[in-house]
């Protein structure tokens, strides 16, 4: 069983940055797709960021410019840099892997709060 830990949450006055980082129990370099996602309670967890084999990237369009995702393949780490953080980022962020033919491993969340 594939296990994720996130790291790097907190409460962060708005404008501030944070650094979230996902270290999986599994080699990353192979996997098909990574992602952060975000949850508010009562509404439907949404995708921040992604990065797919090949490294290309995509952004939901509220964190474009502000946040970026990368991974370190030595360290199976997924990380997530966020910059300039706005209250409206206050959620749960998940760190989300895909392999190849698999249906994923999600880890079990980290709180972001962002104070105004």
């Amino acid at each position: 069983q594939v296990q994720l830990v996130e790291s790097g949450g907190g409460l962060v006055q708005a404008g501030g940055s944070l650094k979230l980082s996902c270290v999986a129990s599994t080699s990353i370099a192979g996997m098909r797709r990574m992602g952060w996602h975000r949850q508010i309670p009562g509404k439907q967890r949404e995708l921040v960021a992604g990065l797919r084999w090949g490294d290309s990237t995509d952004y939901a369009d509220s964190v474009k410019g502000r946040f970026t995702i990368s991974r370190d393949n030595a360290k199976n780490t997924v990380t997530l840099q966020m910059n300039n953080l706005r209250p409206e980022d206050t959620a749960v962020y998940y760190c989300n892997i895909v392999p190849w033919g698999g249906s994923g491993y999600w880890g079990q969340g980290t709180q972001v709060t962002v104070s105004s």
